[in-house]
């Protein structure tokens, strides 16, 4: 006759322990899946999203653009040839030549200047999100951990800012500068952005510093720098990056209209709102010449927002 045999199991959280009758001494040791991190599982959502690869694809694009643009062209940005006054139409039989959109009224390349033109955007976008996300984190995470007298006087000076409009007032900053070069701008709208940083991180910090494990950190004794940076920071940092990641191509926006309206950058940096503001004057002789660098900074916030919203969209467990 067969042997009958009867199994014991064990659980301990991570493992499960069986244990037969028939071989005592026979340990089946069977591990359960572990469990995965918020940030973990919202990789995880990312790579199945074809928004997210698409905007990342274009995002990654003009960073190596912005940072390499001579492998795109070989011509100069800056090199002028009256002989080509508004030279040509986009040309699409001319792929990566200086003449594939034609020439503006000086007689320089347009492709050579949009290619040129995306490394003042990007540095101008990714160096007032980096800035007005430390700023905002700073301010908020202080205002809503500490509460009181400090949270008030913070959340006015916040309200203060908020009040003044973004655009009107970074045009009253500027206009205050003789020379714009590109860290006068990124400072002005650092000067005025860092609002809504603030408020997010503050809310989360709110929410946060009222967890058993925050609690727990203070009663055995934790210093306020540990608490802030090891427990508060880490989970109150994933709305922070939503927020900054979608705003990032707003800045970029706001560099290319403060361009167009004569108060941003300035020749000779070459960007995308400065030959905005040049290609106005031919809007009907020459129309692709304010067109082409519209569109490359319309693409270039779609993507930024694109990927801004599939991260949040991640983040979020309430959007799943």
């Amino acid at each position: 006759m067969p042997e009958k045999t009867a199994a014991t199991t064990a659980s301990t959280g991570t493992e499960t322990v069986t244990t037969t009758a028939a071989a005592p001494d026979t340990v089946l040791v069977t591990k359960a899946p572990k469990a995965r991190s918020l940030w973990s599982d919202a990789w995880h959502d990312l790579r199945r999203n074809p928004l997210f690869l698409v905007s990342a694809g274009l995002i990654v694009l003009l960073l190596i653009v912005s940072a390499f643009p001579g492998l795109f062209t070989s011509a100069s940005p800056r090199d002028a040839d009256l002989a080509n006054h508004y030279l040509g139409q986009p040309n699409w039989s001319h792929f990566f030549q200086p003449d594939w959109f034609g020439y503006d009224g000086q007689g320089r390349s347009i492709y050579s200047r949009v290619v040129y033109g995306a490394r003042a955007s990007i540095i101008v976008g990714v160096g007032v999100t980096a800035l007005v996300t430390i700023l905002g984190t700073l301010v908020g995470m202080i205002a809503g951990y500490f509460g009181g007298w400090v949270d008030t006087i913070l959340s006015r000076i916040t309200d203060i800012f908020m009040g003044i409009p973004f655009l009107l007032g970074a045009l009253v900053v500027l206009t205050s500068f003789e020379k714009r070069a590109i860290w006068v701008v990124i400072l002005a709208l650092v000067f005025l952005g860092w609002t809504q940083i603030a408020r997010v991180a503050r809310g989360s910090v709110i929410t946060i510093k009222q967890a058993d494990y925050v609690v727990a950190a203070k009663a055995l004794g934790a210093s306020t720098t540990r608490i802030l940076t090891r427990h508060v920071l880490p989970n109150a940092v994933a709305p922070i990056i939503v927020v900054a990641t979608i705003a990032l191509g707003g800045y970029i926006a706001a560099e290319a209209t403060l361009s167009f309206l004569g108060v941003g950058l300035a020749e000779p940096t070459v960007s995308w709102g400065v030959d905005v503001s040049s290609g106005r004057e031919q809007l009907r002789n020459a129309p692709h010449v304010l067109i082409i660098p519209s569109v490359m900074v319309s693409i270039t916030v779609l993507s930024f927002l694109m990927f801004g919203d599939a991260v949040r969209n991640a983040l979020d467990p309430k959007l799943r």
